[in-house]
């Protein structure tokens, strides 16, 4: 399966699918005029890759090798809340097979509502977050 990367805009964040790498992410600020073109191929690709997963074709995500992925935005609007759902439902299918994964909720040291939002989403998702903090200006 190929990488799927979108690079970050003033609107967008990056993105980055890597099952070779073990690295998924979403990182930035989350507010494009046209959110449905940013997400829909994110979530149509994710869907796939579990369904590969689902199937057999990866067999690398394991307990000692669970599937990681990061959410570390600096600010995302309600459109962009309701794909970060959708991806994350679509994670769901993973856990309910056995599959490990970890979603990480990056956010600078003092943002209490990056926090919030992230507790509010992980609620909302069914499943729990890891929380990391990172120090104002890099992690």
């Amino acid at each position: 399966m190929q990488i799927l990367h979108i690079k970050a805009t003033d609107l967008s964040p990056e993105i980055l699918l890597s099952p070779q790498k073990n690295s998924f992410f979403i990182r930035g600020k989350s507010s494009p005029e046209d959110v449905r073109a940013i997400y829909y191929p994110v979530i149509e690709w994710i869907k796939i890759f579990i369904d590969d997963i689902l199937e057999g074709e990866f067999k690398n995500f394991n307990a000692e090798n669970p599937l990681k992925f990061q959410i570390d935005l600096s600010y995302f609007n309600s459109s962009s809340a309701k794909f970060l759902y959708d991806i994350l439902q679509e994670f769901k299918r993973l856990i309910a097979a056995g599959i490990p994964i970890i979603v990480e909720w990056i956010s600078e040291e003092g943002d209490t509502d990056m926090k919030d939002a992230g507790t509010d989403i992980s609620l909302l998702a069914g499943f729990d977050f890891s929380y990391i903090t990172k120090k104002s200006g890099g992690q």
